[in-house]
């Protein structure tokens, strides 16, 4: 009679990470010459016998296995509630010094990147915060020492207010959005193009393969940002053609190039922007988005920052086409003001991410749209953010700027 046959111990299935209780030894006794028996050896007395350095070692991995059991268990839950269970532990990760959270690696744990870390951040309530914190109107005597600390820590020069007093500031919002004295800026009346704003060029140039540049190196798409075409006759876009580029969609004249400017405004900076040239305002597109700070460094570490960001696109036409003006919103930015625009209104809950919201300023009585002179006040921010020039022009356009260079409303971007 034969004798009773001996199978190996199956391998167990592999989890979200390398067990520790398992090894090729253990599975099957490989290489030990030992099998599973139906005598009085039991299962338990045969795993532990195999791996004694489990219980003999001073380093248990009973914290690790039920870590990664907890951690198998997040896999399992909704995104959602993922992220309010992984969101603390990932921020001890990156305040811990290095090496604390180690042990979270061995059992196939990674933290959340930095990136998605900082958008899982509530900016836009709390820019409503802020909001409603600058509108509390300060004590006589506390505003001196408030604002004195301001135009310390931003290097304001108060001497260009219209309002030297500081006083006269019942609030920081009136401080943020301060007047200048007409003299402080002169407009230059001998290029096409003026900036539209205090601040400081972090990019500039030719518009190509419907990507653009928000930094050196990092980029952001063109209809993204713009938004796509709609099908509507006071829209200002030509006619779409079978398989063309946004890009080219938006040149409506031959022979002429898509050009771009973006102006970051520094916390210290005049908040109000202006007309760049002599243009007519015909559409108004709103994109409701977060508001995640804009400065050089953060636009260099996140890709379409200004895609992502709450912004005001106004489109219409110059003298050589195509033309629009982006005003991008930034954390404690949520509020854009469009002096001609009585109907906007930003940073609203009523409004949700990822969605836009159109207005033409197009009517039956007015057909032409909002004509604005170059110089002409068009809106304001509540502190700092950025400003976004699009628009076509011949190719013999040349910027007259450097990257980095710090500009004031009035002076040259470029002429023909």
């Amino acid at each position: 009679m034969p004798g009773k046959s001996t199978r190996p111990l199956p391998a167990p299935r592999p989890c979200c990470a390398p067990c520790p209780f398992w090894s090729p030894q253990v599975a099957g006794m490989q290489g030990t010459g030992s099998t599973r028996s139906t005598g009085s050896e039991s299962w338990r007395s045969w795993a532990w016998t195999s791996r004694p350095s489990l219980l003999v070692t001073g380093r248990l991995h009973f914290p690790q296995l039920a870590l990664r059991r907890r951690l198998g268990q997040l896999s399992c839950m909704s995104k959602p509630a993922l992220k309010l269970r992984s969101w603390p532990l990932t921020v001890l990760y990156y305040l811990l010094p290095l090496g604390a959270l180690r042990p979270l690696s061995r059992v196939g744990w990674r933290p959340v990147s930095r990136v998605a870390l900082y958008k899982s951040v509530p900016t836009r309530l709390l820019s409503r915060a802020w909001g409603r914190l600058n509108q509390v109107e300060l004590p006589h005597w506390l505003r001196r020492p408030v604002y004195s600390l301001y135009i310390w820590t931003f290097g304001v020069n108060m001497k260009e207010a219209a309002v030297e007093d500081l006083h006269h500031y019942r609030n920081l919002s009136e401080f943020f959005r301060r007047k200048l004295k007409p003299q402080a800026r002169p407009v230059c009346g001998l290029h096409s193009v003026i900036s539209p704003s205090d601040g400081k060029i972090l990019n500039f140039g030719q518009v190509k393969n419907c990507e653009v540049e928000q930094v050196k190196g990092v980029t952001y798409s063109l209809e993204s940002f713009l938004g796509p075409r709609t099908p509507s006759e006071d829209l200002p876009f030509p006619p779409a053609t079978p398989h063309s580029s946004f890009r080219s969609q938006l040149v409506t004249r031959e022979g002429n190039e898509l050009y771009h400017c973006v102006i970051y405004l520094a916390p210290g900076d005049y908040h109000c922007f202006h007309s760049p040239t002599d243009w007519t305002v015909s559409h108004r597109r709103h994109f409701p988005g977060s508001l995640m700070s804009v400065n050089p460094g953060m636009a260099r570490w996140i890709k379409e920052l200004f895609c992502h960001n709450e912004r005001v696109v106004l489109t219409g036409d110059w003298k050589h086409g195509f033309f629009s003006l982006t005003a991008v919103g930034a954390t404690n930015v949520g509020s854009i003001r469009i002096y001609f625009d009585r109907d906007l209104h930003t940073n609203s809950p009523r409004y949700s991410k990822g969605s836009y919201n159109d207005f033409s300023f197009v009517t039956h009585a007015n057909k032409e749209g909002i004509p604005m002179r170059k110089g002409e006040h068009l809106g304001e921010f509540n502190l700092g953010s950025t400003i976004v020039l699009i628009f076509e022009a011949p190719k013999d356009f040349n910027f007259r700027l450097q990257a980095g260079q710090k500009i004031r409303f009035g002076e040259a971007l470029g002429s023909l």
